[in-house]
């Protein structure tokens, strides 16, 4: 199976999911962030089933597959100023939207004028913080791709 037919039935696979799982619905999210009012907890399993798939993923995949190793392996360990704001501003738009990237993405898919909304202001926020940052520390290098390419351990060092 080629690479192309293996993304586009991965993503196939994952947009089906966050559909079942009821995702797509930001009052599923709003729910599970409500934890003093109608809290909804069916969240939490859906994050376990990702932790553990991903877990999984590196456990088996990372041990086989350089490719596998350098898109699952972060480039950088340290919790620094950076990583402590883009978490805080995804858990703000997450709690504010009801959607994160997958999600918001494939209820686009699906016609929702508020994901479109948030995914377009995701885009916007990912250039700007690109543009913002390369201002502060003109290091362009920290901006790059990792490609899903057989050279790709060697490109991501």
């Amino acid at each position: 199976m080629n690479r192309t037919l293996a993304a586009l039935l991965s993503g196939l696979l994952f947009g089906v999911g966050l559909v079942v799982s009821g995702m797509t619905d930001p009052a599923n999210v709003m729910g599970f962030l409500d934890v003093t009012g109608n809290f909804r907890p069916a969240l939490a399993g859906v994050m376990g089933g990702a932790v553990l798939v991903h877990a999984l993923g590196l456990r088996l995949g990372s041990s086989r597959s350089p490719v596998a190793r350098a898109s699952l392996t972060p480039r950088k360990a340290e919790i620094d100023g950076a990583l402590v704001l883009g978490a805080a501003v995804f858990g703000v738009g997450w709690g504010l939207g009801g959607y994160c990237p997958g999600p918001g993405i494939v209820s686009m898919g699906q016609g929702s004028a508020s994901a479109t909304v948030f995914v377009l202001a995701s885009l916007v926020g990912i250039f700007g913080a690109n543009v913002f940052q390369r201002g502060v520390t003109a290091s362009p290098s920290s901006f790059r791709v990792v490609s899903t390419s057989t050279n790709s351990a060697a490109e991501a060092k």
